[in-house]
């Protein structure tokens, strides 16, 4: 697209650049003396033009964009105001584009879109399409360009067609078609519409190469000229629609010609915006009569009582099988009497829809067109405002088997008049179709049909039946029974147990109980129900609709019920998305159920938990922990409880809660060392009642009892006449019922050293450890006291049977002499002497 964006833009330019030298050059002559300026000047203009068309490139290349597209790439592009066609995926299998302002489609504007079925530009006021615009929609079946500004109609736009099916060229100005045969290429056209206001002429070569087309419509009604056989080039033709006004009212020759080339027997042919107000602008219809024509209709036409009977004597004998009118205006009294001597016993079908007549005040009767209802098999008359049809009229009716009354002012007291009340006039009937009627009483209506004993359908939707009574008669033959859009509340067993289909969609019914063992289809769409009803009820059901109600959610044990259940349409309820119901819809989606979900997927969307509203069942995906809670509760229980285990497993191998245990000892113990200091601050002597704290296994207490403490407190045999020592054994001077560690800090705190008499009895006894575990901080802390402990060895001890915990005091050992027992008598005096000398303050270095 950039590269075809400049190849355009740089013809534009390049003239631009031609002419600029020269009239800068005359600018210069003019003022010699602004050279330097004047150069400056053209540097600028040069310039501009370059980055004008790279400015025009950039925004050819991006333009609007739109991205209203669902999943099925059908992009809903209309009435978004584009004044160019937007920049859409290329993967677009449809797209719209009606109703905006686009006047022009360029010719990369539809460039990429190889995958596009269906364009619709209707409604934009286009009035240029480039030749080559759409070459690149090979595949495109259905191409709207109606209610536009396109003034001709250029064969190349549709070249590259081949696989258009369906072609709308309605209501545009242009005057002519035929000059030239642009729909030569469309060999697979089935659909064509072309013509408008403006259109004057039709030419022979209109639809040339035109050979499989079902349809074709024509509005002409301002045509003048007519080629004759221009639209007999196709034969015959499925259905026509033909627009001639002008020519029905100014040339009747014209009309004619142009019904002569499209009309054949099987050929239905319908007349739009007619004006029949004589015997003249009836002869048309001659040339449809002389051929035979089976099934005419007459749409949006005004009409006259004589021209009615114009036209019975038109189509008399003609083996007419349908004869509709649709949007009639009815001007006259009513008077048939001059169609009586004709014969239109052909006519098997009338219908009759959306009428007014201007005089109905002056209207004589129906009873003269005997002659003519006496034929019909099936006749509708349909928002003609009747609010009663006499009893002697509806006995005309002799071979009637459908009877369509539907939406006109009937009430329960006009209906027992044209039912005649309900004597069984229309003895043939098997479809009644009373439906848009202002009916209140069920039990009238039952009692009226009583006694058709061949009708079968019967429709009162969209009545005033508020009220079921609980018995009626209806007859045995009825089986299809539509009672839709009414105020029903309640269902009793006034319904039929003869019925096969049954609708009661759009009441305000909230439940069902009555059994019809013979139903097959029933409808409760649009009510209140708030649950499936009893599939037991309906042993014979096969379709079940109950779309729009208040359903919250069905199961698969609650359509086991209905045995032979095979549709089911239930979307666009109010779902709680549970973890039964959500994967039981995704599964009957995929048809992995025995019931099959005949509606839209969409139309399955969560209500319910708040998170999940609005999301589409089929695309939820719920959790474990939503659908398994108390499985998932006990697995996460037991993974905390394995992972707490594993933890404290670890903790205790890394001594963990030793170290806690310490960090809040050693933090006590340097609370109370700076309260300590505080008072020896303020003056006051420290309070210290030992020489030294004795740690010790209680293995080992007979050493100390026996040796330490007789030589230490006892002896009076010193060097320099000291008085004795004074030691805290815990034994007797720990005080009882206090917390241990409080015990260890006083002690440590009110003595001068600490002893610790190591052995291996002291490593395992857990007395001595768990004194030296709350000690260990305090003690190895070189801020606290700055006298370490006094180590005393009864026996060897290596150094791997002390616990690794415990850094310091193994540290300690390797650089720290120690005292260790002498097992010769003669070397103890010495060793007595080292220790009381450590535990005064002297040889603190040994």
């Amino acid at each position: 697209m950039l590269a075809a964006c400049f190849s355009r833009s740089v013809t534009a330019v390049t003239s631009h650049f031609l002419s600029a030298p020269t009239q800068k050059h005359h600018l210069c002559l003019c003022r010699e003396e602004d050279d330097d300026e004047s150069m400056g000047q053209q540097a600028n203009l040069n310039s501009a033009p370059l980055l004008f068309l790279l400015s025009l490139c950039w925004a050819q290349r991006e333009g609007p964009t739109c991205d209203r597209c669902d999943l099925r790439f059908s992009c809903d592009c209309s009435r978004c105001g584009f004044v160019r066609v937007p920049v859409v995926t290329d993967r677009a299998v449809s797209l719209d584009l009606s109703f905006n302002n686009i006047t022009s489609v360029a010719k990369d504007d539809l460039r990429g879109h190889t995958h596009l079925k269906a364009l619709l530009l209707h409604g934009n006021g286009l009035a240029e399409i480039h030749a080559s615009a759409m070459d690149s929609l090979k595949n495109l079946e259905d191409l709207d360009l109606s209610d536009n500004q396109l003034t001709f109609l250029n064969r190349q736009w549709f070249s590259e067609l081949g696989s258009l099916r369906r072609l709308n060229l309605l209501n545009n100005p242009y005057s002519c078609v035929g000059s030239m045969p642009v729909f030569e290429r469309l060999l697979g056209l089935r659909w064509l519409g072309f013509g408008g206001p403006a259109l004057v002429e039709i030419k022979r070569g209109v639809l040339w190469g035109v050979t499989q087309l079902e349809e074709l419509v024509v509005h002409a009604n301002n045509l003048t000229r007519y080629e004759s056989g221009a639209l007999a080039y196709v034969w015959p033709l499925g259905h026509v629609t033909l627009s001639l006004r002008g020519p029905f009212l100014t040339n009747a020759a014209l009309a004619s010609a142009v019904l002569a080339d499209v009309t054949y027997p099987e050929t239905p042919i319908v007349l739009v915006d007619l004006h029949l107000l004589g015997s003249e602008a009836v002869q048309p219809l001659r040339e449809a009569a002389k051929r035979r024509v089976r099934h005419m209709t007459f749409r949006n036409i005004f009409v006259t009582d004589k021209a009615i009977v114009d036209l019975l004597e038109v189509l008399d004998g003609v083996p007419v099988s349908t004869l509709s009118m649709d949007g009639v205006t009815l001007s006259g009294v009513g008077r048939w009497e001059k169609a009586n001597w004709t014969d239109q016993r052909s006519i098997d079908r009338f219908f009759l829809r959306d009428t007014m007549v201007l005089e109905v005040y002056k209207f004589v009767s129906f009873l003269q067109l005997g002659f003519l209802l006496q034929y019909p098999r099936m006749v509708s008359v349909i928002n003609a405002r009747a609010f009663v049809i006499p009893c002697a009229t509806t006995g005309l009716f002799m071979n009637l088997q459908y009877l369509d009354l539907s939406d006109n002012l009937l009430t329960d007291l006009t209906l027992t008049e044209t039912l005649c009340d309900g004597n069984g006039t229309l003895k043939d009937l098997r479809v009644l179709n009373i439906s848009g009627n202002t009916l209140k009483s069920l039990s009238t209506l039952s009692r009226l049909v009583a006694k058709l004993h061949k009708l079968t359908h019967l429709d009162i939707s969209r009545t005033h039946y508020s009220f079921m009574p609980q018995s009626c008669s209806w007859p045995s033959t009825l089986w299809h029974l539509n009672i839709s859009g009414a105020k029903l509340t309640t269902v009793t067993p006034c319904l039929p147990t003869t019925l096969q289909v049954l609708d009661l969609s759009n009441n305000d019914l909230q439940g069902f109980t009555m059994a019809l063992p013979t139903l097959r289809e029933l409808h409760l769409s649009g009510n209140k129900f708030l649950k499936l009803p009893v599939g037991s009820l309906f042993p014979s059901l096969q379709t079940l609709t109950i779309q729009s109600n208040t359903l919250n959610m069905f199961s698969r044990s609650d359509l086991q019920s209905y045995r032979r259940l095979q549709n089911l349409q239930a979307g666009h309820n109010k779902f709680v998305c549970s973890c039964d119901f959500v994967p039981f819809i995704q599964s009957s989606i995929k048809g992995d159920e025995g019931v099959h979900l005949t509606d839209e997927e969409e139309g399955y969307v969560c209500d319910a938990p708040l998170y999940l509203q609005g999301q589409a069942v089929g695309h939820v995906h719920l959790s474990v922990v939503v659908c398994h809670r108390v499985l998932f509760v006990l697995l996460c229980c037991g993974v905390v409880l394995f992972v707490g285990i594993l933890v404290s497993v670890l903790l205790w191998r890394l001594h963990a809660f030793w170290y806690l245990g310490m960090m809040r000892a050693w933090l006590r113990a340097k609370r109370s060392s700076r309260q300590r200091r505080l008072r020896d601050e303020a003056g006051s002597e420290a309070l210290l009642s030992f020489d030294a704290f004795v740690s010790y296994s209680e293995r080992d207490a007979g050493w100390v009892e026996s040796f330490l403490v007789p030589e230490l407190e006892e002896s009076g045999e010193t060097d320099d006449d000291s008085p004795p020592l004074t030691l805290c054994l815990h034994k007797r001077d720990f005080l009882p019922g206090r917390w241990i560690a409080d015990n260890i800090m006083s002690a440590i705190e009110r003595s001068r050293r600490t002893v610790f008499v190591l052995s291996e009895s002291f490593v395992q006894s857990e007395w001595c450890r768990y004194e030296l575990d709350f000690s260990h901080f305090w003690l190895f802390d070189g801020n606290t006291s700055g006298q370490p402990a006094i180590l005393i060895l009864l026996e060897p001890l290596p150094k791997d049977n002390i616990p690794k915990r415990f850094c310091k005091l193994r540290k300690l050992m390797c650089s720290t002499t120690y005292l260790e027992w002498p097992q010769d008598d003669e070397r103890r005096g010495e060793f007595w002497r080292s220790l009381r000398s450590v535990l005064r303050g002297r040889g603190q270095d040994d």
